[in-house]
Formats: C-alpha cells, sequence, structure tokens
C-alpha cells in the first residue's frame, strides 16, 4: 500500500501489513463493513478513510478480475439501501 492511499487521520505505522490471503480470508467482513456504513448514511469521503475501504482496495488492486473496485460497491450498495427506504424491490 502506498502513503497516498493511507487514510489522512492514521499513520502509517498504525494500519498493519496484511496479506492477500488475509485480505481474502475477510473480504466478507469488509463488504458487512461497508453496507453498515451505507446504512448510517456516511458520505462516501467519510467511508473512503475507513480500513474496510483501504482493505477493499487493496483486495481490487490485487486481483481485479475476482474482487469488484470499491467505488462500484458502494454505488450498488447505496442504491440498495435506498430502494428499501423508497419501499422499492430490490433486483435479484
Amino acid at each position: 500500500m502506498s502513503a497516498r492511499s493511507l487514510p489522512a487521520s492514521l499513520p502509517k505505522a498504525t494500519i498493519p501489513n496484511v496479506t492477500i490471503g488475509e485480505l481474502e480470508a475477510n473480504y466478507s467482513m469488509y463488504c458487512k463493513a461497508l453496507r453498515l456504513l451505507v446504512r448510517e448514511g456516511r458520505t462516501l469521503k467519510k467511508i473512503q478513510r475507513t480500513v474496510c475501504w483501504h482493505r477493499l482496495e487493496q483486495l481490487h488492486q490485487c486481483l481485479p478480475s475476482q474482487y469488484k473496485d470499491p467505488d462500484y460497491l458502494f454505488l450498488l450498495l447505496r442504491r440498495e439501501t435506498n430502494r428499501k427506504a423508497a419501499g422499492l424491490p430490490c433486483p435479484t
């Protein structure tokens, strides 16, 4: 991970290095965290400063054919949340 992609609020020393295997093993947890942040109504800018966002970015950068871009995931989750709030059925 480059220094440019670190969240401004976290110094480099506070984010431990993880292996691709660890990232893959925790992928569902990162997605769940992202879903909760979207449901809470957090802005994209605030979500982009979270650890789960950076871990999803790492996975996408290392294995783009297997893991979607976090921006895309955010848009899907926001659309789903907005549809539920409006009482519309979510497409399957």
